[in-house]
């Protein structure tokens, strides 16, 4: 079989030993390359790579020179036989050159369509490999669009409360003012399944169907209301993304100035609350208020533990599709613990705490690896401005349904 190496040459603006990082880290590869990462670096260590469309790819390192060279073996979905990928990394004043080749790639034949891929993949994460390395962004969110929505948990009982006919789907938990889903019309508890003629039914799919995309761009959104499936076209929005502030201080007082905001609006909406109110349930199956600050509060522990997971460059939390802050044990436990509006507050304000406080020790070494901190100052901000102001307008309703 005639073969012909693929090489491909970048150079980019950052040390040999942060560029060996993001092909030998799982946490780094995740980064720039896949969407889910193992990977053993020694050699005969096995590495195992899977992208949100449904490709994965595996294979074994050969070669692992520290902060110099890295090869290793590759096999993707439905590729004919296994090929070699080499990664030299030469130090230059500037930075470090990249150069890649990917030999064992047919010229024909069964090798048409991988080979093709193989060409257009390494350029665009090449690219992309760049960008992280150099600022922080990663390109495939940066350039992807949003359709304004939040999500929440869908299962069978969901199914059957909202007589959707569908046990798998993603529910749409609010819509934001003035973006692609509010404007198209679609509403809470819609469930939502394919986006742009693609499957569309968890975050991964969802994820998926909107990697080629860009603002502006309409598509056809199919989604359940009860039992009556909906098609309608959506125009995909602008993605609003925070800066990320330039030190970890600087980090921990731009989510401190967000917490007081929230904070702010929690007091404002809890203000006169009696005690009933607070444990008002408004259907069997939903949160009362106390609930939704103990979900709160569950979410600034993960955000504590996905940052010890960051700093030990070991992200446990990349390959979870499952919300950990919104089963009902550790909800309920919460509330066990901490039963009046008065206790829930000060807890949340402690936890919150205790987050801004280890942003404020993020230590040099973390700050270095510029596309985990990007990451992780993008999602809090988010998380912030979008997930938690969603719940305090959860909050609001429920005791507006308790006071009548």
């Amino acid at each position: 079989m005639a073969t012909n190496a693929l090489e491909f040459r970048r150079a980019v603006k950052a040390t040999a030993a942060e560029t060996y990082r993001a092909f030998t880290r799982p946490m780094a590869l995740r980064e720039w390359l896949c969407d889910g990462a193992t990977a053993d670096a020694r050699i005969g260590g096995h590495w195992h790579y899977w992208w949100n469309n449904g490709y994965y790819a595996s294979g074994a390192f050969t070669a692992l020179d520290q902060d110099a060279r890295v090869a290793f073996t590759w096999l993707g979905k439905g590729e004919p036989a296994e090929t070699q990928v080499e990664v030299i990394l030469a130090p230059t004043e500037a930075g470090t050159v990249v150069r890649l080749t990917h030999a064992g790639v047919g010229l024909r034949g069964k090798w048409s369509g991988p080979r093709k891929e193989f060409m257009s993949g390494w350029d665009k994460a090449l690219e992309n490999l760049q960008s992280v390395l150099e600022t922080g962004q990663d390109l495939r969110f940066v350039r992807r669009p949003m359709l304004g929505v939040l999500v929440d948990e869908f299962n069978a009982e969901f199914a059957r409360r909202l007589n959707v006919p569908v046990v798998e789907g993603i529910r749409i938990a609010g819509v934001v003012e003035g973006m692609g889903a509010q404007l198209a019309g679609l509403q809470k508890d819609d469930v939502m399944v394919a986006l742009g003629g693609l499957s569309a039914t968890n975050w991964p799919e969802l994820t998926n169907a909107l990697q080629d995309r860009r603002a502006g761009d309409v598509v056809k959104v199919t989604f359940y209301r009860g039992a009556e499936k909906q098609v309608v076209d959506m125009a995909l929005s602008q993605r609003p993304i925070p800066e990320a502030p330039p030190s970890p201080q600087a980090l921990a007082e731009a989510v401190q100035a967000l917490n007081t905001q929230v904070a702010e609006a929690l007091s404002a909406c809890l203000q006169d609350i009696t005690e009933a109110e607070a444990n008002y349930r408004p259907a069997p199956h939903e949160w009362n208020a106390l609930e939704v600050v103990a979900h709160l509060v569950a979410t600034e522990r993960e955000n504590q533990t996905w940052i010890t997971d960051l700093i030990n460059d070991d992200e446990r939390w990349g390959d979870r599709f499952e919300n950990p802050t919104n089963v009902a044990a550790r909800i309920g436990a919460i509330v066990a613990m901490y039963p009046t509006v008065e206790m829930m507050l000060e807890l949340l304000s402690r936890s919150q705490g205790e987050t801004v406080g280890m942003l404020a020790m993020l230590p040099p070494t973390f700050v270095a690896h510029k596309g985990s901190y990007w990451r992780l100052a993008r999602d809090l901000q988010t998380q912030l401005t979008e997930h938690l102001r969603e719940h305090v307008e959860q909050i609001r309703k429920v005791i507006a349904a308790a006071r009548q």
